[in-house]
């Protein structure tokens, strides 16, 4: 089955959601002036003053299936570009043939593990396993779950949990174990249940029966709650009933966002849905401040990309009815240099602690790397360097900051603990008004880190149009002061480390 295909088994439809983020390439196109040689487009001041910490980590996804299932065993050295990612509880999401249990006695997990085993061999070692489906075999002819209890869907996950973490199961087909030491420790449960036939009250009973019976088997479990198909206002109309009614534990509440369903839309409308998502998140938060035992649970963005469309089996876009799909090349262009960091940034300053790329092996649309070789595209340099530049857990603060042009300039400042400084400028000023994977308008920016004193030692590394897709950015060195100027070409991100 062709790539494109692939994505139909995920089941949902996204509506139109935007997170905006800009990266600069390398090969020169960012530029670092002595700010008397150019007239500012924008003004920034760094202050010392800490708004908040900073601990978003950045991740993965794969989505076994049998069309992609033997990714890794066609690209052995896969595993290395992955973990050179450095992501944390890397998500699979098993569909179609990569559901192992195919009858109430038939488990296969070959598909499933085919991916799996070589992702708990990667990074943290320790993937997050959303159980995206129930087997086919669970629902009626509507998708509808045959046993309004769950109980059944509850026994499937334990048997996951005795695979991976337990030490086997016996079916009436035979004995089924986990090859590899390394467990499966996170756990979502249920994909998108808003747009699977699941409304907030079911998906709640569901939750209830489900989690309880996994820590049956395991209760050192961690688990991703809801993952919804998130738009603006779905918080205040989907979670009250699951903050309201959960009894069973929850670790994270996870969400999933994309800019578009419509590969049509503009670059700038694409752009303006990025502060939306962080507003959606605020709405997250806000509803499991109503629960005292949910008021501390963090949110993860499990899925994420520019555009949520695929093919239906005729190559005519689900989203839109009646329209040929096309592949939406702003996943792997200069545009999602500027979008991703601007998504990141915006997450990063509302608390979000998880950001996943949908997916790691796809298409120019979706991947990080091409399906078919592993080779990189742009969008891999940016994940790259935004979980290096900006380490989880590492104790590193974001600055407070003032910001002159913040309609096209998205800035994110933040200190470390050994006292160097990282600031983060995305842009995404539009060449024009209709552009649609437009290069983006050059945008000049002045740095003051005046409060800061004296820097030894600067790194100025950008990602755009002109970065290599083969070998990546690279930093150059240039001297610190406390007036600096830094010019981006077009859609892009720059990264300017002082020490």
């Amino acid at each position: 089955m062709n790539r494109g295909s692939w994505i139909v088994w995920r089941s949902w439809f996204a509506p139109v959601i935007a997170l905006g983020l800009s990266v600069g390439c390398g090969g020169g196109s960012m530029k670092f002036q002595p700010p008397q040689q150019q007239q500012a487009d924008a003004q920034v001041q760094i202050l010392k003053t800490i708004a908040g910490p900073l601990n978003l980590a950045m991740s993965t996804s794969f989505q076994p299936a049998e069309w992609d299932y033997q990714f890794f065993s066609n690209n052995p050295a896969a595993t290395t570009t992955l973990a050179n990612l450095l992501p944390q509880h890397v998500r699979l999401q098993g569909v179609s043939q990569g559901v192992p249990q195919s009858g109430a006695t038939t488990w296969d997990f070959s598909i499933l593990d085919a991916i799996a085993q070589p992702v708990l061999g990667v990074g943290d070692h320790s993937p997050e396993f959303q159980i995206a489906v129930a087997p086919a075999f669970m629902y009626d002819a509507n998708h509808n779950f045959l046993d309004p209890t769950y109980r059944q869907f509850a026994g499937y996950a334990q048997n996951l949990v005795r695979y991976y973490d337990a030490g086997g199961f016996t079916a009436p087909d035979g004995y089924h174990v986990s090859p590899s030491p390394s467990h499966v420790t996170w756990w979502g449960i249920y994909n998108e249940p808003n747009f699977n036939n699941l409304d907030s009250t079911q998906y709640t009973q569901l939750y209830n029966s489900v989690v309880p019976a996994m820590q049956a088997v395991d209760p050192s479990l961690k688990f991703a709650a809801v993952e919804l198909g998130d738009y603006s206002g779905l918080a205040q109309t989907y979670l009250p009933a699951f903050v309201n009614g959960v009894t069973a534990h929850v670790d994270v509440l996870a969400t999933h966002f994309y800019s578009t369903c419509n590969q049509s839309d503009p670059d700038e409308k694409i752009f303006s849905t990025v502060p939306g998502f962080a507003s959606e998140v605020q709405n997250i938060q806000a509803q499991l401040q109503t629960n005292p035992s949910l008021a501390s649970v963090p949110v993860w963005v499990t899925e994420n990309n520019v555009n949520a469309d695929y093919a239906d089996s005729n190559g005519d876009s689900t989203c839109n009815p009646g329209q040929k799909f096309v592949t939406d090349q702003r996943g792997s262009s200069a545009f999602f240099a500027a979008w991703r960091p601007y998504v990141f940034s915006q997450f990063g300053k509302v608390g979000v602690q998880a950001l996943y790329h949908w997916d790691f092996d796809a298409d120019a649309q979706y991947g990080e790397v091409d399906y078919s070789s592993d080779s990189f595209q742009l969008s891999y340099w940016v994940d790259y360097w935004l979980a290096r530049m900006f380490p989880a857990s590492s104790g590193a603060n974001i600055l407070q900051s003032s910001n002159s042009d913040e309609t096209e300039i998205e800035l994110l400042a933040v200190e470390h603990p050994d006292g160097s400084v990282v600031i983060m400028l995305s842009n995404h000023a539009l060449n024009a008004p209709s552009d649609n994977n437009g290069p983006g308008a050059p945008r000049t920016i002045a740095i003051d880190t005046s409060a800061f004193g004296t820097f030894q030692s600067g790194t100025l590394l950008t990602i755009d149009a002109n970065t290599s897709v083969t070998s990546g950015p690279s930093g150059t060195p240039v001297t610190p002061g406390s007036q600096m100027t830094v010019t981006l070409d077009g859609y892009g991100v720059a990264f300017l480390t002082l020490k």
